[in-house]
């Protein structure tokens, strides 16, 4: 799985004291963008949306804290794939929160989805998480 850590930062806190769930998708989003460059899917030209996001909060966040974002393939598709964002609390290892997203290859100049490449769906393989 692809990781990556995040530190909680005092802004991110609600009134009571605990990250507010809008910026689980930012933390996603912010692990999603790396996973992209170490892949190498992207180069200048950005070439994928987001069709979907869901996020499951399991357990409280709060200031100080850091999260490691474990990212695997669940699906691969022909022009897009499923990327699950499990959330884990870095000191205890305690899952807090379970995300998946709906990644689309698109062109924007026809506006519509693009067939992925060989080479892109090989990249995602090995990232690919075992079947349930």
């Amino acid at each position: 799985m692809h990781e990556t850590e995040i530190q909680v930062r005092f802004c991110e806190t609600d009134l009571l004291g605990h990250v507010n769930n809008n910026n689980f998708f930012i933390y996603m989003e912010d692990a999603r963008i790396r996973f992209f460059n170490d892949l190498k899917l992207v180069d200048e030209d950005w070439n994928f949306i987001l069709a979907s996001t869901k996020c499951d909060f399991l357990k409280q966040v709060f200031y100080g804290q850091q999260l490691v974002i474990k990212s695997g393939v669940v699906k691969i598709g022909n022009s897009s794939f499923h990327l699950e964002q499990d959330m884990y609390e870095k000191t205890t290892g305690e899952l807090v929160a379970k995300g998946i997203s709906v990644i689309v290859q698109f062109d924007f100049e026809k506006q519509v989805s693009q067939p992925l490449s060989v080479e892109m769906k090989k990249q995602l393989e090995a990232y690919q998480l075992a079947a349930n």
